[in-house]
Formats: structure tokens, C-alpha cells, sequence
């Protein structure tokens, strides 16, 4: 994938981060703490459902995409036993006598729980087109059809404004399903010739069950990170209050800045690094991705640290605690991102059962922390425990695929790893001064250059180089 392909794909993530960052303030002035707060909900349980009902033959797909010819029988052979058993389940659910939305929101409607039966059936099938796309390497049809949903609910949520209308949960529920089935008709044009092509094409049943071996492990660790990323949401659903989940909701959401980064990084990667495995490239070629990458997640983590005040100046004053809790909820994203490629290993020799394995660990620790944490310190005690179980999470993937591949230098990665953590979350626990938080990033950056310097100068040369032309 060239450099013109990876722009191509990182428009979207850049844009709908910038239009997120523009949308949170907004939603933060209109809606309620608790109305935002139950809106996650809504985003846990979305994840959910695609996590399980993918069944791992998301990732199936993209590790085979390369290795087979009739690529229209694979998608339907991966696509249509998680799309059976979710609608199979969504039945069920009907049938049952039980109110989905006042278990969830708080609130007992009909409307809200049509509202997240569609959210979970457009993101599923969204899901699978939005794959054909980035196997494609049609970066601009992808970056678009995730920024037009951005985009659709920010203008939804400003027609509240102009017309009048009442800030209420529902009518949030409204446009967050309307951006969705946006997103949903634009995928199925960008995808028609391929969507025809698999309606008609036979599936290999031999293929299909070497894929849903593949991929068993994967269910088990898509659930357990699953878990790993909600469950900080469900504690603070059951251990302190709506406010307080709407607060965190908030800082993640402006941890959209590190969301970019790994959202990038994980459509790129993944087709490239099995590209390379198959062609046989020199292990080495994926070495220096690492050392760049670490040295991302530094400069990302330290510039956030050394700006997170500024995020006070467009929030409500009951949003004052999300200056300190996004610094520690960069955790997620940053060291997720840097163990996709620190394990790459896990996925060219097909040891899927490692990252399960560190899902679990990840998750035991995530609940401990969790439980222990958000009765006394709320919101932040949830980032809290959700950083420790990432940096886990990321140390067990990063030695793991160290020993079952090639191993790489890690000292210099984990130690610079350690200190932003440690500071993170040591401004949530003692309240001090912003000049002293400033500082403290500053020096981590620093350390960070010294570090990686010759992958910080070679850097600024490609970028040199590519200004000039």
C-alpha cells in the first residue's frame, strides 16, 4: 500500500475526529450528563453484537482475502452465520417479556428499543461491506462512508437547535439511527457490483470450516474484549450514576484524537503485514514498523497530556473532571494500536488463542480494578482500572508474539509505556497544578525523541522530501 493509498484512508478517521471534537461540546451544551451517558450504552451494546455475531470471520476474511480467487463466496461465507444467529437472537429477544430499554437506559419504550434493534442490524451489515472497501484499498469510498454518519448527526443535532426542538434522549436515539441507515445506503452503492457477485456465488463448505476454526479463538477473544472495553461502562451503570458514565463518555470521546491513530493504523496494517507474510517479506520490514509506532504513541500521548486543559474551556463546568480522565483514557486506544503491532506475530503464525488469552487476563484485571475503583473515584477510577488492564492486554500480546515469531528489542517500548501510564494516572488520583502536568509530558517527550531518534529523524526527512516535491 503506497503513501497516496494510506492518505487516502486516513481522511476519514482525521475528519470524523475533527468533526467528533466539534460534535461533543455541542451535545455536551444541549443534552444532559445522563441522556450522553445513556448514548453509550446504546455504543456498548452496538459493539457487542458485532463483536459476538461476527463470530471472528470478520477477521477471518481479511487474513484469507489474499489467499483465495473467488473472493464473493468468501464474503458470503463469512457474512451469513453471524447474520443468521443475530437475527435469530434479535427474535428471541422480541418474544421475550423483558423492557431492553429500561434494563439499559433507564427508560421503558418501545421506540427506544426499535431505535437499537435497527443500530445493531445497519452496523452489522455495514461492518461487512465496509471490509470489501479496505481489502480493496479504496481508501477515499471508505474514509467517506465513516465520515458522512459524523456528519449526518452533527447536522441532525443542530436542526434540534434551530427548530426548537426537545433535548431529549430519544430524539438523540433519532439521529444517531438516521446516520447510521446514512452510512448503511452509501456502503451498499460503493459495494453493489461486489454485494451481486456474492448473492449468486456457491460457498465452499471445506474453506468455511477451516475459517470458522480459524476464527473459534476469536470469538472468545472478541467477547472478552468486548468486555475489556464495556465493562467500565456496565460498573459505572450499576455502581455510580448516569452522570457520572455521561462524564466518561465525554473524556473518550475526546480521546477521539488518539482514536484517529488506531483507526488508521488497524485498516492499513492488518491487509499489509499478512500482504508481506505471504510474499515472504524480511521480518525486519516489520521491526521498524514497531519502532515507529511506539514512537506515534509517544509523541500522541505527551502532546494530549501537554493540551488537556484547554478541553475545560469548551465543556460545561460539570464536565471539569474530563481534563484528567482523557489523559488516562488514551490508555485504550494508544495501546491497542501498539499492540496490533507488537503481536503481529499472533496472527502470521495463526496462534489466535494467545490473544484470547490476553483478552482474559486483560478483562480479570479490568473487573477487579473496576469494582474496587469506581466507588471511591467514579469516572476516573473506571479510566483507571481500564489503563491497567490495556497495559496488560499490550504486554502479553507484545511477548507472546515475540516468542512465537521473531523476537524484536522492547526494553526502551515498555519503559517509556510505563511512565505515561504511571502519570496518567497519578494526575487522577492527586489533583496537581497544569504547569507541573505540562512539564511532566513534556520531559516524557523528550525521553521519547532521545529514544527513537533515528526513527524521529528519518521521519522528518520523508516529510521534507515530500513537501518539496
Amino acid at each position: 500500500m503506497n503513501l497516496n493509498k494510506i492518505l487516502s484512508f486516513s481522511i476519514g478517521p482525521i475528519a470524523s475526529a475533527a468533526v467528533g471534537l466539534i460534535t461533543v461540546p455541542i451535545i455536551a451544551w444541549l443534552f444532559s450528563p445522563e441522556d450522553i451517558g445513556r448514548l453509550s450504552m446504546l455504543q456498548v451494546v452496538v459493539s457487542f453484537s458485532l463483536l459476538l455475531f461476527s463470530l471472528g470471520l470478520d477477521q477471518a476474511y481479511v487474513r484469507e482475502y489474499h489467499e483465495v480467487i473467488d473472493k464473493p463466496a468468501l464474503l458470503k461465507a463469512v457474512f451469513l452465520p453471524g447474520w443468521l444467529m443475530l437475527l435469530a437472537a434479535l427474535i428471541t429477544l422480541a418474544l421475550y417479556p423483558l423492557s431492553v430499554s429500561q434494563l439499559l437506559f433507564g427508560i421503558d419504550s418501545i421506540l427506544l428499543t426499535g431505535f437499537l434493534v435497527s443500530a445493531v442490524l445497519l452496523s452489522f451489515l455495514s461492518r461487512f461491506m465496509s471490509l470489501i472497501l479496505r481489502m480493496q484499498e479504496r481508501g477515499l469510498a471508505y474514509s467517506m462512508s465513516q465520515l458522512l454518519p459524523k456528519i449526518l448527526f452533527l447536522g441532525v443535532v443542530l436542526s434540534y437547535v434551530l427548530f426548537d426542538v426537545k433535548a431529549v434522549f430519544e430524539n438523540l436515539m433519532m439521529a444517531n439511527t438516521f446516520s447510521l441507515f446514512a452510512v448503511f445506503l452509501v456502503f451498499v452503492w460503493n459495494t453493489r457490483k461486489e454485494l451481486s457477485s456474492a448473492l449468486v456465488s456457491s460457498i465452499d463448505k471445506t474453506k468455511q470450516n477451516y475459517m470458522i476454526r480459524y476464527a473459534m479463538p476469536l470469538i472468545g477473544s472478541g467477547v472478552a474484549f468486548w468486555g475489556l472495553t464495556a465493562m467500565d461502562k456496565f460498573f459505572l451503570r450499576g455502581l455510580s450514576t448516569f452522570h457520572e458514565l455521561g462524564v466518561y463518555s465525554v473524556a473518550l470521546s475526546f480521546a477521539s484524537v488518539a482514536l484517529v491513530f488506531q483507526a488508521i493504523f488497524s485498516v492499513v496494517w492488518v491487509p499489509v503485514v499478512y500482504k508481506w507474510a505471504a510474499e515472504g517479506e524480511d521480518p525486519n520490514k516489520i521491526k521498524k514498523v514497531i519502532a515507529y509506532v511506539s514512537l506515534a504513541v509517544t509523541l500522541i500521548w505527551s502532546v494530549a497530556g501537554m493540551f488537556s486543559w484547554a478541553v475545560a474551556w469548551i465543556l460545561p463546568h460539570q464536565y471539569e473532571k474530563v481534563q484528567y480522565i482523557l489523559l488516562v483514557t488514551m490508555a485504550y486506544p494508544l495501546l491497542y494500536t501498539l499492540s496490533e503491532a507488537t503481536g503481529v506475530g499472533i496472527g502470521i503464525k495463526r496462534k489466535t488463542q494467545y490473544s484470547l488469552l490476553a483478552a482474559i487476563f486483560a478483562l480479570i484485571v479490568n473487573m477487579i480494578g473496576n469494582y474496587f475503583l469506581i466507588p471511591v473515584y467514579g469516572a476516573a477510577g473506571a479510566a483507571i482500572a481500564s489503563a491497567l488492564a490495556f497495559l496488560l492486554f499490550f504486554v502479553v500480546k507484545t511477548e507472546a508474539s515475540a516468542r512465537l515469531w521473531v523476537t524484536f528489542p522492547r526494553f526502551k517500548m515498555y519503559g517509556i509505556i510505563l511512565l505515561l501510564v504511571s502519570l496518567s494516572i497519578s494526575l487522577n488520583l492527586i489533583k496537581i497544578p497544569f504547569s507541573m502536568i505540562l512539564g511532566g509530558y513534556f520531559a516524557i517527550l523528550l525521553i521519547g525523541l532521545l529514544l527513537y531518534k533515528q526513527q524521529a529523524f528519518e521521519g522528518c526527512e520523508l516529510l521534507v522530501r515530500k513537501y518539496k516535491k
